[in-house]
């Protein structure tokens, strides 16, 4: 019996002219861009409370802070989204973020918020060991 001619080329590796693909460099370059933009990325801490921040024209922008305390129209202070009594809160920062001093605060307070809770919340953080203490406000233009 005679062979078919046909299936002998498909078998004989002389005749395969195709070479394989290798995916290597091409896994290798998605780790890489993946790497890239990890380490790119910026994370910006936001609290998820709604506050109508004062405004002032000579607002500056600061960059990261350590930790960003909430203070809300209805006078309630948030602390990582989850409300905190102001007798709790220096234990609850303190329990969270136990670094040493020289460390810098946000707080974000409502322009409807009372003067003495603010001064209590600023209180509260420089006993936790907070130097750097910022009131967050818009810039005058919006």
């Amino acid at each position: 019996m005679r062979r078919r001619k046909r299936f002998n080329l498909r078998t004989r590796p002389e005749d395969d002219n195709s070479d394989p693909i290798n995916l290597t460099p091409l896994i290798d370059m998605v780790f890489i861009l993946l790497i890239f933009f990890l380490v790119t990325t910026s994370f910006i801490r936001e609290s998820s409370v709604a506050v109508r921040r004062p405004h002032a024209d000579t607002a500056q922008s600061q960059a990261n802070a350590d930790l960003v305390v909430t203070i809300s129209a209805d006078e309630q202070i948030w602390l990582n989204d989850s409300a905190v009594d102001i007798r709790l809160l220096r234990a609850s920062i303190e329990a969270q973020n136990p670094a040493g001093g020289g460390r810098s605060a946000i707080i974000l307070a409502d322009q409807m918020t009372s003067t003495g809770l603010l001064v209590k919340v600023m209180d509260q953080l420089r006993q936790a060991g907070f130097e750097n203490i910022s009131v967050a406000a818009s810039s005058g233009d919006s």
